[in-house]
């Protein structure tokens, strides 16, 4: 139960997130978002239509097909999602009468990285607002291809009516927003504690994992490998560190074996003991 207030608490904020980034910058400057609430936004600026509404109604039947595919669960946790962020966008609607940013350029800016925040707080908890998450939940399942080329495919139309109606300058800080909007979510959904993990292949490993215990003060994982050419045998180290300790390693791996080889990589999220579990020792 307490897992389930946690995502409808984070499902909220997101939607509220969401709604303000749509009147505060978007519309005054007449500027769109993506999926189902794009062309909401455009029906506004054609016929005056309420925004929120529209979300509702257009989402009805992606809702249904969820229900039929995707089954109850999922469709009981959308419909909450849905029928906030249609509340919420109409509930903010006075926000865009104070145009808050008079510039259309960082008023994209400024939209896509909250609608970007907003959608991470959804995302994070595996919530979802409707629209377009429902036709990629049921892409994902019952579909091969990458639902990106068919989110962007939509996005792209609704971009062109959007030059079609407003100019090609508005469409593309329409572009400007999306694609903050989008890469910001990943992050939030991802999580901002990114680390680098580290793979050492050295003959001379006790000598490596010695100094990075000691100087270093982070766990090593000794994984068994096989040199392909050579067929000996061969142990491979692994460490997750922080980005401001990869040129210590570095350094430590090479005073103890100039000839190591090494690989260093992002890790989006590090989880666990000595990283986010309480009482752990921190970087």
């Amino acid at each position: 139960m307490k897992t389930t207030i946690s995502q409808y608490v984070w499902v909220s904020i997101g939607c509220l997130l969401s709604s303000i980034s749509i009147n505060a910058f978007l519309v005054p400057h007449h500027l769109l978002s993506g999926g189902v609430s794009g062309l909401a936004i455009i029906f506004y600026f054609i016929f005056g239509w309420p925004i929120g509404v529209q979300v509702f109604l257009m989402n009805i039947p992606l809702l249904y097909a969820a229900y039929r595919l995707l089954g109850k669960n999922y469709t009981v946790g959308t419909i909450y999602g849905t029928i906030l962020f249609s509340l919420a966008v109409d509930a903010t609607r006075f926000v865009s009468d104070y145009n808050l940013i008079d510039d259309p350029i960082i008023s994209a800016v400024t939209g896509g990285v909250i609608a970007g925040i907003g959608s991470g707080c959804i995302f994070r908890v595996n919530g979802s607002a409707g629209g377009l998450d429902i036709v990629a939940a049921i892409v994902k399942k019952y579909y091969s291809f990458n639902f990106g080329a068919v989110g962007f495919a939509i996005n792209c139309v609704i971009m062109l009516a959007g030059a079609m109606l407003f100019g090609l300058k508005l469409a593309m800080l329409t572009l400007i927003s999306m694609f903050i909007s989008a890469n910001l979510t990943d992050k939030v959904v991802e999580g901002f504690n990114r680390r680098k993990t580290v793979f050492i292949v050295s003959y001379s490993t006790n000598a490596i994992v010695e100094a990075i215990l000691k100087e270093v003060g982070r766990g090593v994982t000794i994984l068994h490998g096989q040199g392909a050419f050579t067929r000996q045998d061969k142990q491979v180290l692994f460490v997750v560190v922080s980005l401001t300790q990869i040129a210590k390693i570095k350094q430590l791996v090479h005073e103890a074996d100039p000839h190591a080889f090494m690989i260093v990589q992002d890790a989006a999220e590090v989880m666990g003991r000595g990283f986010t579990l309480p009482g752990a020792r921190q970087i």
